[in-house]
């Protein structure tokens, strides 16, 4: 059964993606091998995205998960995109005022030190700034969720929103982006509809090419116009379909299409006598590698700079989770990328392992 919007409390959702039962995306269990253990009964939990046809938002359809401390290590990729979004919030006029408030991640990370170093002092109450990067979309209650950071911005302040683009997840069937603990996925459409309704509007928008389209929202109380930045993607947005049900289900299609070219890639590079691993265990590739009954025969290892998660394995498998310096230790044939952002920043840390990354849908 659909389930009721999160945000506007509509009953009239549709279910645009359904991924069955998945482990949880951020619980990294110990590695067990047969006879100890068998990963394939690792806890499942449904896993779906619905699309709301009265605000456009799209949500997690259920979440009966419980949320684990992030394990994670900001990537540089992250922490530069800090950088960029706050010098373009500077040279757009969005940093008014003299105080800064953040509203945390819990991907980590923060834009705090960026913007008190360019004068604001931080406070835990009203504030001529307040920041939300990658946080908001955790909220169950979207509503509340708002309200509270409406509340926390002053009467001439900015609220600043940084957000993967859903018209970024379904122009380049990012299908892997569902996962749980993420309680909305944003268009600017559907952000507009829920900044009207704490009585914000959007000021600005900027887009970056992270995670194949992340945008940064700038929003000021009251009803305003829309700048022609925001009308020109609220456009595109319009074109592409986002906040129409059968538009965004096609990304159901892509499903069956993407794991079973997975299995297939891995199974062909074993027959070869070539030896894969994995770099990042991240939630986006639990579901992907699940569905794909990927085993250690196939991916002998993913590695990760997180120590959280080295020593645990990837959630309904039995591969394992080992450091960068064992990846490089064990020089694979090839190395499986799962996070496309991190090429760069992995090509200059590890040299050793030159022409040997692979990011499927690339190459």
């Amino acid at each position: 059964m659909p389930p009721t919007c999160c945000a506007c409390g509509s009953h009239e959702t549709a279910i645009v993606l359904d991924l069955g039962s998945v482990p949880a995306a951020d619980t990294f269990p110990p590695v067990t091998r047969a006879p100890e253990g068998d990963p394939a009964a690792d806890e499942r939990h449904p896993l779906a995205m619905a699309l709301c046809r009265s605000c456009g938002l799209a949500q997690i359809a259920h979440d009966d998960t419980a949320a684990e401390q992030p394990l994670g290590v900001e990537p540089r990729a992250l922490v530069e995109q800090a950088e960029r979004a706050v010098a373009v919030a500077a040279s757009r006029g969005w940093l008014p005022g003299a105080t800064v408030r953040e509203f945390p991640s819990p991907h980590g990370g923060t834009w705090v030190p960026l913007v008190t170093g360019r004068g604001h002092v931080e406070t835990s109450g009203r504030a001529s700034v307040v920041l939300d990067s990658f946080g908001v979309m955790h909220e169950p209650d979207q509503r509340a969720a708002w309200q509270a950071r409406a509340e926390a911005t002053e009467p001439d302040g900015v609220l600043l929103v940084q957000f993967h683009s859903l018209a970024a997840i379904v122009r380049l069937e990012q299908w892997t982006s569902l996962r749980h603990g993420h309680a909305a996925y944003y268009s600017l459409t559907s952000l507009q509809r829920l900044l009207s309704d704490v009585d914000m509007s959007l000021a600005g928008v900027e887009s970056f090419d992270l995670y194949g389209g992340t945008v940064l929202a700038a929003a000021r109380h009251g009803r305003h116009a829309a700048p022609s930045d925001v009308a020109a993607m609220l456009d595109d947005e319009s074109r592409l379909g986002v906040t129409d049900p059968d538009v965004v289900s096609g990304l159901q299609d892509v499903v069956d299409r993407d794991v079973t070219g997975l299995r297939q890639w891995l199974a062909s590079r074993s027959e070869e006598g070539q030896r894969v691993m994995g770099y990042g265990a991240a939630s986006v590739a639990v579901a992907q590698l699940g569905l794909a009954r990927v085993d250690s025969r196939l991916l002998e290892a993913v590695a990760d700079a997180s120590p959280g998660k080295q020593g645990r394995r990837m959630p309904g498998t039995d591969v394992p989770i080992i450091s960068p310096d064992e990846l490089v230790a064990a020089s694979p044939d090839l190395v499986l990328l799962t996070l496309p952002d991190l090429l760069p920043e992995l090509e200059t840390s590890y040299p050793q392992l030159a022409g040997r990354w692979v990011v499927r849908g690339r190459s």
